[in-house]
C-alpha cells in the first residue's frame, strides 16, 4: 500500500524526523517506503511519553520497517539539517551501511548513542544530536537562572539582617 509522504518525497539516505510527544525520533530513508532506525524496546509509534522510558535502557535494536509503521499517527518531515555543516556521504554508502546494521543489538545511551546520533553517523559520518545539546543548553540556562535567583535571595537576606 502507498504510504503518505511529506510534500517532498524522500531520497535514499534522507533523514526523517518523527515528532513524538516530548521528543523527536529519527530514521533514515532506504527506499521503497522503508526506513532504518535505532529502536530501544519502548520506541513504538503512538506510545507517546511511554517512549521516554528509553532513557533507562542501555540496548537498542537496529530495525528496518515501513516509514508508515514507524511514524504511526505522528507527524514527520524530511530533515537533512546538517547538510551545510557536514557533507553527506554518498546515498548508496549510507543505505549499504544502514542495511548491514539491521538486526544488530547495539549500545544505547540517551545522551551519546541515541536514534539521532545513529542516523547522523550514517549520513554524515558524525554522531551528533541537537536534542541532547539543546537539552544541555536548557538545563545550563535554568541552572544559571536558579543560581541568580538564589544569589538575589541571599543578598536580600543579608541586607535585611544588616539593617
Amino acid at each position: 500500500h502507498k504510504i503518505p509522504m511529506p510534500r517532498d518525497r524522500p531520497n535514499l539516505g534522507d533523514l526523517i524526523e518523527i515528532f513524538r510527544i516530548g521528543y523527536q525520533h529519527w530514521a533514515i530513508y532506504v527506499g521503497d517506503g522503508y526506513v532504518i532506525h535505532l529502536a530501544p524496546p519502548s520506541e513504538i509509534a503512538g506510545a507517546g511519553s511511554a517512549s521516554l522510558m528509553s532513557a533507562v535502557v542501555d540496548r537498542a535494536v537496529v530495525k528496518k520497517e515501513l516509514l508508515s509503521v514507524v511514524v504511526g499517527q505522528d507527524r514527520y518531515r524530511l530533515n537533512n539539517k546538517h547538510d551545510n555543516k557536514y557533507p553527506p556521504l554518498p546515498p548508496r554508502n549510507i543505505v549499504w551501511q544502514a542495511e548491514e546494521l539491521v538486526g544488530q543489538e547495539v549500545l544505547y545511551q540517551l545522551t551519546s548513542r541515541n536514534c539521532e546520533h545513529f542516523v547522523n553517523k550514517l549520513r554524515y559520518g558524525v554522531a551528533c544530536s541537537d536534542q541532547v545539546s539543546d537539552a544541555i543548553s536548557v538545563v545550563g540556562a535554568v541552572g544559571v537562572c536558579l543560581a541568580a535567583i538564589g544569589l538575589t535571595v541571599l543578598l536580600q537576606r543579608s541586607n535585611m539582617q544588616a539593617s
